[in-house]
């Protein structure tokens, strides 16, 4: 069966992700490319559909992103979104201009007409707004379809040359029924089946693995987490003895981690691999000393990550593949496959060293969102309180360590970390929160404990809900919970005198502390 292909073209817009994440949602696969590929690539591809994202600029402005009216006439249904329908107005022959009144935020839209895009919408429904230019004329052959009190074109289509243009943003989920909107353009407008389905993913993904491996062998970088461990298993599945799963205890890891992952994928688990476990602790933390910046971090820790790799194929003997658990929000944020900026290097994506010793790089989940990993992992039979735990960087608690790393600072926050844990669980709290976990400030500040003064290190406390790790929100921990959370750690920990709660959300914050 031939996966069909949804492409977002992608202007620089802070939801790129978010609009790809919907179109799967509706079990077609979607993948995100800049606004400035090759037309000749997007034909190969051959997309049932392509959607234009937004983007912070003014499309009438000399050397603002645009694309080719070529892409329009394709035959090949194209919906723009905010930025990307101005973009489409622009090119095809419409006018563009600064508004006289901006509009953010949620906005009643009303719709204008039995438009296939607004099938089953209200006539009136409240959408997110986000922008300071307008469409003042429509192009030529196309028909507005929706407006609001102060834009006149909130939406418009050429229907007979299946072209969509919407103001708003249907991808956040204050668009009340944006969701149902995506679906009709995706399902209803591009014709796609939605039989991209996980099993399908998975079973495909595994014969592909087993054509590209041939009789070569593999090195998997297990780490012990929800991705390293699904693409783990699926390659077990995909070369059984060919695997080798090499396991470094950076000494970053949560506390007594390292002794359960070995206890899951050891000898004596349930999973029949070649698991070998390096305890690296001490270079790890020689490499790391003096070090501050976050990103100079993630770069030593993703390279050390990798020397350690080598030297231990070179112990097994020839290996001609290296396993990594990547995911799509890695790539994404590590500047590739669209527009968006360098958030973050992810050892796993773009900053391994010039030399690395394998032929080449297996990243089978690579394609994947988070909740999209758990839902291979369940798929494959791992069982759902491995697949169901709680996220982990792959540079561990270097970077939830903010300043320079040490031993005592680790042990700081793995005793934090899992007093935290502990307590949201006490509290029946696992299950409905996102991603929670400590880190440790480079802030150091005077209390009293007892009768003597200290001068200690601040601990933030960190819990988000989201649904794809793309957006999130910080999420309302009980009062009760967070001021026990607060008491035991200030009395258990030593080096800590003050707690704090982060209350930010993603964006304009990352998920991570750092």
């Amino acid at each position: 069966m031939k996966r069909e292909l949804v492409i977002v073209l992608d202007f620089g817009g802070q939801y790129n992700q978010l609009v790809a994440r919907r179109v799967r949602e509706n079990n077609v696969y979607c993948e995100i490319y800049s606004y400035k590929t090759d037309l000749a690539k997007i034909k190969a591809l051959n997309p049932k559909g392509i959607i234009l994202t937004g983007g912070p600029n003014s499309c009438y402005e000399a050397d603002s992103p645009s694309c080719s009216k070529a892409l329009f006439e394709m035959g090949i249904p194209v919906l723009g979104l905010c930025y990307g329908a101005q973009v489409m107005m622009h090119v095809l022959g419409g006018k563009v201009e600064r508004a006289k009144v901006r509009e953010y935020g949620k906005t009643e839209v009303e719709v204008d007409s039995t438009s296939a895009l607004f099938h089953n919408v209200a006539e009136k429904t409240i959408c997110w707004m986000s922008h300071f230019d307008y469409i003042s004329k429509t192009a030529p052959g196309f028909q507005i379809t929706a407006h609001t009190a102060d834009c006149p074109v909130a939406a418009a289509e050429c229907a007979g040359r299946a072209l969509y243009a919407i103001q708003f943003h249907p991808e956040v989920l204050h668009t009340q029924e944006g969701s149902k909107m995506l679906c009709n353009f995706v399902r209803g407008v591009c014709g796609c089946a939605g039989d991209w389905k996980m099993d399908f993913f998975v079973a495909n993904t595994i014969k592909s693995i087993r054509e590209t491996v041939g009789n070569g062998k593999v090195l998997c970088a297990l780490s012990g987490g929800v991705d390293s461990s699904v693409a783990a298993v699926m390659l077990s599945k995909a070369v059984g003895s060919q695997l080798t799963c090499v396991f470094v205890d950076h000494g970053l890891l949560r506390k007594n981690e390292g002794d359960e992952v070995e206890a899951v994928f050891g000898p004596e688990g349930a999973y029949d691999l070649n698991f070998i476990r390096i305890n690296a602790e001490e270079r790890f933390y020689h490499k790391l000393a003096g070090v501050e910046e976050p990103e100079e971090k993630r770069k030593i820790i993703g390279e050390e990550f990798i020397r350690v790799f080598e030297e231990e194929a070179k112990k097994i003997g020839a290996v001609d593949f290296l396993v990594q658990g990547t995911i799509y929000p890695d790539v994404v944020e590590s500047g590739l496959g669209g527009e968006s900026a360098v958030i973050k290097s992810h050892h796993n994506v773009g900053g391994l060293p010039d030399y690395v010793d394998f032929k080449e790089i297996l990243e089978p989940l690579r394609d994947l969102f988070k909740d999209e990993v758990r839902k291979a992992g369940l798929e494959m039979g791992i069982p759902e309180n491995l697949v169901y735990r709680q996220p982990f960087p792959g540079p561990g608690l270097g970077i939830r360590i903010i300043g320079e790393v040490t031993a005592d600072k680790v042990r700081m926050v793995q005793d934090a970390d899992a007093i935290y844990r502990e307590e949201i669980a006490n509290a029946g709290l696992e299950g409905n929160v996102g991603q929670y976990f400590a880190g440790l400030t480079n802030m150091r500040s005077v209390g009293v404990m007892g009768d003597e003064r200290t001068y200690d290190y601040a601990v933030a406390l960190r819990a988000v809900n989201t649904v794809d790790f793309m957006t999130a929100e910080a999420a309302e921990i009980p009062y009760e919970v967070l001021q026990k959370v607060m008491s035991r750690i200030i009395n258990e920990v030593k080096g800590v005198n003050r707690v704090m709660y982060d209350l930010t959300s993603k964006p304009p914050g990352t998920i991570e502390f750092e």
